[in-house]
């Protein structure tokens, strides 16, 4: 009975859960709708699978199948924000594979993974009302995968249809494709094998009334004009999407429900800081002698004083409604500046850029260094090589699922919390720095020598950060990968774009006026509409990336703001030209070196040595990497060239011929044992050279288990016969046991000038085969 008394709460909040999802899958018959892309049907069906969860979709194109569930708690979130978390899971099964780890589990989560993830949270996010504080998860489960179709575009028309159609207050759908560009073509949701001669890679979010939400895209030096009209060609693929997800939500008669609270700042509190604050907020955004730090200091000590003030006029108010109050206020006067006065917060007109400076080999011991001061943001980078075999290996699940494969370049991006004059964690890695580090490098990539012989792994440490700092990481990576003397075909800069709208009182989706800002502050990035992100060379554009924290952005917007970013990453590329225009002619003194090495196929057996054994001997004693390339050539890696000259000697002394003895091919020859081993008999043929092995099945006709059955010694000498080397391994082949045979009975001794020859005492006896 106690049991039951303890378990009376939870039945209680179960039989509401199950009334509302009763309500739910009553309304929800399978449905399905389809999607016509060029040559290619994109199907999208709800109803059928996962129906307890509050929205539910599955996305097919091709064989590829993708199910994403929404789900949003009833009751508010103690965080001050909308708890919003999207995980993206590739699941082996989906790909007809086991995973290869001990558990044959998925574990944790892989880099794909989580950059999958935030592309699906910042194409939804934006759509949730104001306010809206309830947890919300969205899952993606992959069902199948051919192989053919990538399944991140379908996750994130997955996840719209499942919010579209499920009772979560949401301002959607969104639809999404992927745009590639084939010899000028456009291609919308490419295959794979498309998508591997595309030069344009573009991930586009449209939202109703053609609108755009999200873009991601890395491209070889695309231009201007062929980018803008790949997206203008994508958004109209977007719009059809959005069109079928609301037909399907219409005829599912999908009612959203009305949250028990939306989490905004009470009108009279508004007021009253506006009285109160707004003439001193004024006075601190338009006062340009103050930098990042000292304008937060000015701005929380005028936050104190209101919130002090409120507290005594409104008693009863939240802490969250104190804090919004103050945060309407002055996000309202911030704007009202550069809407109405055309001026921002550091005195700087809409289009200019801040103060860049760039310094180049600033540590000699660093294979490539370089330091990039745009404003308050610092960023130093550098640049290291190692050997091929040091790229990135992707994991089999993870090719099978997207078809990456290794890579030779990479880019890590560090934010320590000093670089905000802040605390905090050291160590493991976050999705941001994951996010901001894929962009850059996806910036410089395309810029890089596919043959380069190394592995090249470039670090972006932020030392100081007031914004675009992921960009300032291109810009300092390009400097410090042309001082490393990597050839790369042209310099990269890269810059943040930003937004202030005003939106249209009659209809609030749509924009009545903005002013597009060049080269954001953090400030500008966080009261703003938009962090517009693109990177390129001279010649055209090699990455982008757009974050829109409204509904949506006007296509005219976007192009606007392109071309305004084209400008300025012209202008940077000017400045750090002065730095350092193009890579150096060599790489440092004390960089690393790779060589091939020739070793005749009669000697691989021997430089290789039993086991391996020289090869990694080498490697231990100097450090380099050694890999085959074929029968014959090994490429040898040294991290310096001391350590190359080290390894030349070790090859040269191995591989070396004491004696230039020309050995005959089914000459009979005294050998000597060396020692006597379980699988036959080390033997020399003469005293210089290495022993070689006499296997226990060429001894004798008679089948033996140990050589010590014939009663063989070390030292003894006996009769072989030589039959040149295998062609695979370059191993010596000899045999007593064919000279046990009655046809080898006559022995010709060698001449003295054969013995002279082979410069030793002990004379080998040598016979042919009559």
């Amino acid at each position: 009975m106690k049991n039951f008394l303890r378990l009376g709460p939870s039945l209680a909040r179960l039989s509401v859960r199950l009334c509302h999802r009763s309500v739910y899958s009553a309304n929800s018959q399978a449905c399905r709708a389809a999607v016509s892309l060029g040559d290619k049907k994109l199907e999208i069906s709800s109803g059928k699978l996962a129906r307890f969860a509050d929205g539910s979709a599955v996305v097919q194109l091709g064989d590829t199948s993708v199910m994403v569930t929404a789900v949003s708690k009833t009751r508010p979130s103690a965080a001050q924000f909308m708890p919003l978390v999207v995980d993206y899971r590739q699941k082996a099964a989906a790909a007809g594979r086991i995973p290869t780890n001990h558990l044959r589990r998925e574990l944790g989560t892989t880099d794909n993974e989580i950059l999958t993830s935030r592309l699906i949270d910042r194409s939804v996010r934006p759509l949730f009302p104001a306010g809206y504080f309830y947890d919300t998860q969205i899952l993606c489960n992959l069902l199948a995968v051919d192989g053919v179709n990538d399944p991140d575009v379908l996750a994130i028309n997955g996840a719209s249809a499942a919010l579209a159609l499920s009772d979560i207050p949401w301002n959607g759908p969104v639809g999404a494709v992927r745009v590639g560009l084939v010899d000028g073509e456009i291609l919308i949701n490419p295959t794979r094998a498309e998508m591997a001669s595309s030069t344009l890679n573009m991930i586009l979010v449209g939202a109703p009334s053609s609108q755009v939400v999200m873009i991601e895209a890395s491209a070889e030096n695309v231009l201007l004009q062929d980018l803008c009209h790949a997206v203008k060609v994508g958004l109209k693929h977007c719009t059809q999407i959005v069109l079928a997800i609301q037909q399907l939500a219409r005829e599912q008669k999908v009612t959203k429900r009305t949250p028990t609270k939306l989490f905004l700042a009470p009108a009279d509190m508004v007021e009253h800081v506006q009285r109160l604050a707004s003439e001193k907020i004024y006075a601190v955004f338009t006062n340009y002698t103050y930098d990042k730090i000292s304008r937060d200091e000015a701005i929380n000590k005028i936050r104190l004083e209101t919130e002090l003030d409120l507290k005594e006029k409104f008693p009863h108010a939240e802490p969250f409604e104190l804090i919004e109050s103050f945060n309407v206020v002055s996000k309202d006067v911030f704007r009202s500046l550069v809407l109405n006065e055309y001026r921002r917060c550091d005195g700087r007109k809409l289009t200019t850029l801040r103060d860049i400076s760039c310094e180049a080999d600033l540590f000699r011991p660093l294979h490539g260094s370089a330091l990039f001061q745009r404003g308050q943001t610092q960023v130093l980078c550098s640049v290291t090589f190692d050997s091929l075999e040091s790229s990135i290996k992707a994991d089999i699940i993870t090719t099978a699922l997207s078809g990456i494969k290794d890579k030779n370049f990479m880019l890590h991006y560090e934010f320590p919390p000093y670089a905000t004059n802040e605390t905090g964690k050291m160590g493991g890695i976050n999705r941001r720095e994951l996010g901001h580090g894929a962009l850059a490098e996806k910036a410089l990539r395309p810029v890089i020598p596919k043959d380069f012989p190394f592995t090249v792994r470039v670090t972006a440490e932020v030392l100081e950060s007031n914004g675009s700092s992921s960009m300032a990481s291109a810009c300092g990576g390009s400097l410090a990968l042309m001082d490393a003397g990597v050839p790369i075909s042209s310099p990269v800069a890269g810059v943040a774009i930003g937004l202030i709208s005003q939106p249209n009182p009659a209809k609030p989706a749509e924009i009545q006026d903005y002013r597009i800002l060049t080269d954001i502050l953090g400030i500008e990035d966080y009261l703003g509409d938009m962090d517009f992100k693109m990177a390129g060379t001279q010649k055209g554009i090699t990455a982008l990336q757009a974050d829109v924290k409204i509904p949506g952005l006007p296509l005219k917007v976007v192009m606007e703001a392109l071309q305004q970013a084209t400008v300025a990453k012209r202008e940077i590329l000017g400045i750090m030209n002065k730095c350092i225009a193009k890579p150096r002619e060599s790489r440092k003194p004390n960089g690393p070196v790779v060589e091939n090495v020739k070793v005749p196929l009669s000697r691989r057996a021997q430089f290789i040595g039993p086991g391996g054994y020289n090869l990694r001997r080498l490697q231990a004693q100097t450090g380099v990497t050694i890999h085959a390339v074929d029968e014959e050539t090994f490429s040898v890696f040294a991290p310096t060239p001391e350590a190359m000259n080290e390894a030349q000697a070790f090859i040269n002394e191995i591989c070396k011929d004491d004696q230039e003895l020309q050995l005959e091919f089914a000459a009979i020859y005294t050998a000597t044992i060396t020692e006597i081993r379980d699988i036959g008999v080390m033997v020399k043929l003469y005293p210089n050279m290495s022993a070689v092995l006499l296997h226990n099945s060429q001894l004798d006709y008679k089948r033996i288990k140990h050589p010590s059955a014939l009663g063989l010694e070390v030292g003894q000498q006996i009769q072989v016969k030589y039959f040149g080397r295998d062609p695979t391994d370059g191993r010596m082949r000899l045999s007593r046991k064919v000279l046990q045979s009655p046809t080898a009975s006559v022995v010709k001794t060698l001449s003295e000038k054969q013995s002279i020859s082979m410069g030793s005492s002990d004379r080998l006896n040598t016979t042919t085969d009559l």
